[in-house]
């Protein structure tokens, strides 16, 4: 195998955590048994999707704070919280709460947007200021300055009994160094690197300067680090999804299979009116991954990655994927596992 990339660093994997409307808190425990099955295995980091109004985490801080409470090494992120549906000055807050109970080991990923099916949620939402909310790169700016302790007003002292603070409480000093852009185009790489973010790149990106999946996304890599205060060492991880059949039965290597093929052909051309490029699932043995990814033009320059986990896959899968991750295509990147 060519030892094209330097050893991977950080292993991380991403999990959407779908569950039953019927019964919820089976999908939510399923989720939790991942996460400390993760760090048993030596993951550095496990990270939780966002849906509203869907079957899947509504409330990773939530989440996160009962994940924390099970896991002592194993750091924990969000992949990312769209702060669309967010205000940045209570998010903040729960982000340094979550931060203070985890003993520092959470890594909070944002992006910007208008909220999805924006129409028919708007009224809901945001029933009086719908049509003047800002989901421009000022509201994650806001965000910053909140977490990493700017003031939030012009007030503080003592009232009666009671002492009000300028800034958002409790602050977590390291915690403003650990926020994450995750972003799909050139100007959010090189905005995530101009305000000394981190940088999440997934397996979605915008075709803009190209219909090479690998070619933009490096090219995303190398704008965010030539924007970054901290150059070549600014922190990047990549979001592919890899599916590997080391230990898998045959049924499961039918269904990833087929998983994969059902999601190929839009891997093809860049989709709807975003010019959304969509990366291959990656799908065989621990090391026939590790080749695709030594051949990855934008792998060969981070030594971080969150893996994700198919969406639609049982319990059972998630544990033979991530133990064959952690066991065998991990030492092939030459990763090793964290230590209890």
């Amino acid at each position: 195998m060519p030892l094209t990339s330097q050893p991977l660093r950080k292993l991380g994997f991403l999990t959407i955590g779908l569950f039953d409307g019927a019964d919820p808190r089976r999908g939510h425990e399923s989720t939790l048994e991942t996460i400390e099955l993760g760090e048993r295995l030596g993951f550095d980091s496990a990270w939780v999707r966002h849906r509203h109004l869907q079957y899947g985490i509504s409330s990773p801080v939530a989440v996160l704070a009962a994940a924390s409470q099970r896991t002592s090494r194993i750091e924990l992120g969000t992949a990312v919280i769209p702060l669309g549906w967010e205000n940045p000055l209570r998010l903040a807050e729960d982000l340094a709460t979550l931060d203070i109970l985890t003993g520092g080991r959470l890594n909070p990923g944002v992006s910007i947007g208008p909220p999805l099916h924006y129409d028919q949620v708007k009224d809901a939402l945001y029933p009086t200021s719908s049509d003047t909310e800002d989901f421009s790169y000022e509201r994650v700016r806001r965000l910053l300055d909140f977490v990493r302790g700017e003031t939030a007003t012009d007030f503080s002292g003592v009232e009666g009994f009671e002492v009000f603070s300028d800034r958002v409480q409790p602050h977590s000093p390291g915690l403003g160094s650990r926020l994450w852009y995750g972003g799909a185009s050139l100007r959010s790489a090189e905005w995530a690197g101009e305000h000394s973010m981190n940088f999440l790149t997934s397996s979605v990106v915008k075709a803009e300067e190209s219909e090479d999946f690998a070619e933009i996304q490096l090219s995303h890599v190398r704008a965010f680090r030539a924007h970054h205060p901290d150059g070549d060492r600014a922190r990047v991880s990549q979001g592919l999804v890899v599916i590997p059949t080391d230990t898998a039965t045959p049924e499961q290597r039918a269904k990833y299979q087929e998983y994969a093929e059902k999601r190929t052909p839009r891997t093809a051309t860049p989709q709807g009116p975003a010019r959304l490029m969509f990366a291959l699932d990656l799908v065989g043995t621990s090391d026939e991954i590790a080749e695709r990814l030594y051949a990855h033009a934008a792998f060969r320059e981070i030594d971080e990655v969150a893996f994700a986990l198919p969406f639609t896959f049982d319990h059972d899968d998630y544990v033979q994927i991530l133990t064959d991750i952690a066991t065998k295509l991990g030492p092939a990147l030459g990763w090793r596992p964290g230590v209890l």
